[in-house]
């Protein structure tokens, strides 16, 4: 390619930070795709197939908006499920399109070595393997500041005595995160951000709601993509938990073969054999809420996403068995905010019915 490499990559939460610093530590140019809007998904739709499922789009969206920008590089990385095929048929939609561009497909073989030596090799060639290794570890230090972060207002921002505060005092941290070039500056970055959201005034009951947020990986980790639910959840008062985020998913990535066992353990009776993708953890985590006390659970999967299908079986039948609430939202290109505000309202409304008794299920 005789001009200068712009890389892009998809969007997926406020991870683009950690991720834009590897590409800018390894001297590459970035083209950070804009904000994901409706105009994304709505160009992702327009030009995929149509039972894709929805992260295809919206990755899609992200990768046409980046180019108008001036990208030339597109990163795409392999999974578990059919996430394994996006590259193949993102590259070929594009070019279709009439677009020029390289296109970097991350395999990695389910170890981070592996994507590290394939990044270098495919886009910083120029960089040896020990500065490309720093990136990424930065760039994972920076995502373990980001999910601290994110817990905490996921557990705490529904009780605020100003609304918005702590959402205020993230973004700042985002921002400053964004220049973040050493470990220090962003331990210290995150030790003074929790301090100001410890200091938000709370009005917290003795007892708060607590929900456990469950699904496939992108519809749980993008807001916009879920309609933020969890944002809806907190603003009727609950307790937000979730164990999925960014940073846990390569731990589990790196102990892949224990990870799945130990899922497969937190799953029983329910599920027997791995159903692939995050469908055996949804199960599990579900379990664990119900076991942990937990007043209800929300699964999140993308329509269409057969692992997810797969362990709503076994969901509905914890939920038949114990009574359990579970709230099942399927994310797709058509639907609206406003829906998901009604069914998570009438959620909360029955969790507050089932604790005063006035309900058996």
């Amino acid at each position: 390619m005789s001009e200068p490499r712009r890389v892009t990559f998809p969007h997926m939460g406020d991870y683009w930070v950690a991720v834009k610093s590897i590409a800018e530590l390894t001297g590459c140019e970035v083209v950070v795709p804009p904000r994901i809007t409706r105009r994304t998904i709505e160009l992702g739709a327009l030009n995929s197939p149509e039972f894709v499922c929805v992260p295809f789009k919206y990755n899609l969206g992200n990768f046409i908006e980046a180019l108008d920008r001036g990208a030339n590089v597109l990163c795409q990385v392999g999974g578990g499920c059919r996430f394994s095929y996006y590259a193949e048929i993102q590259e070929t939609i594009l070019r279709d399109l009439g677009y020029d561009f390289e296109f970097v497909r991350f395999e990695g073989g389910g170890s981070i070595l592996e994507i590290v030596r394939e990044f270098r090799d495919k886009a910083a060639p120029h960089v040896s393997m020990a500065r490309v290794a720093a990136c990424f570890w930065h760039a994972f230090h920076m995502g373990e500041a980001i999910d601290a972060v994110q817990d905490f207002i996921r557990k705490n921002g529904g009780f605020e005595t100003a609304p918005g505060t702590m959402r205020d005092i993230e973004a700042r941290f985002l921002h400053e995160l964004e220049g973040a070039k050493t470990r220090r500056y962003v331990d210290d970055l995150l030790g003074d951000t929790l301090a100001l959201l410890r200091a938000v005034p709370l009005q917290r009951p003795e007892r708060p709601l607590r929900v456990q947020v469950v699904g496939e990986l992108y519809v749980v980790m993008e807001p916009f993509s879920n309609y933020r639910v969890e944002d809806e959840l907190a603003r009727n008062g609950v307790e937000v938990h979730r164990h999925l985020d960014l940073t846990t998913l390569i731990r589990n990535s790196i102990s892949y073969r224990s990870h799945v066992k130990e899922m497969q353990r937190h799953a029983a009776p329910y599920v027997t054999y791995h159903i692939g993708a995050e469908g055996t953890e949804s199960v599990a985590r579900t379990l664990d809420a119900l076991r942990g006390g937990f007043d209800g659970a929300v699964h999140l999967k993308p329509f269409g996403c057969m692992p997810e299908v797969n362990a709503m079986t076994a969901m509905q039948r914890i939920s038949r068995e114990h009574t359990f609430p579970i709230l099942f939202v399927s994310c797709d290109a058509q639907a609206a905010e406003t829906g998901l505000r009604t069914r998570v309202e009438a959620f909360v409304d029955m969790l507050r019915a089932r604790e005063a008794g006035l309900i058996n299920a």
